[in-house]
């Protein structure tokens, strides 16, 4: 069923945030859902190799993904986390993912959990 996200954002599933137009026969099936995931994981992964132009291990991708995907490619585009990346500064890039912790301008402990996660992935290398 459709939900307000912390951002406050109408989402629905797996954090597919709903679209202008889009329709949603409710309650969504376990197949519809897996099928957006996979669309909006696919945004994620397109936008991650437009806007990143230096090697990635499969860990720093993974990372990525997951704060991209739950952040959006504008975010990723106008953050300082994709320039300090593209810089090569590897080092940098876990303070920059753990820097997004707010949603609807509140700090959320959920997000803090979720970009630890991120960072120490990222830091996996």
């Amino acid at each position: 069923m459709p939900y307000i996200c912390a951002g406050g954002y109408k989402s629905i599933l797996y954090g597919h945030v709903i679209k202008p137009g889009e329709v949603f026969d409710l309650p969504a099936s376990l197949e519809i859902g897996e099928i957006i995931l996979l669309q909006d994981v696919s945004v994620a992964e397109r936008a991650i190799s437009r806007l990143i132009r230096v090697p990635l291990t499969q860990n720093m991708e993974d990372s990525l993904l997951s704060w991209t995907f739950n952040l959006g490619s504008g975010a990723l585009q106008a953050s300082t986390l994709r320039a300090v990346i593209n810089r090569m500064e590897y080092d940098e890039a876990p303070d920059q993912i753990r820097r997004w912790i707010y949603a609807g301008g509140r700090k959320l402990r959920g997000l803090i959990k979720r970009r630890e996660i991120e960072a120490r992935l990222f830091s996996c290398g």
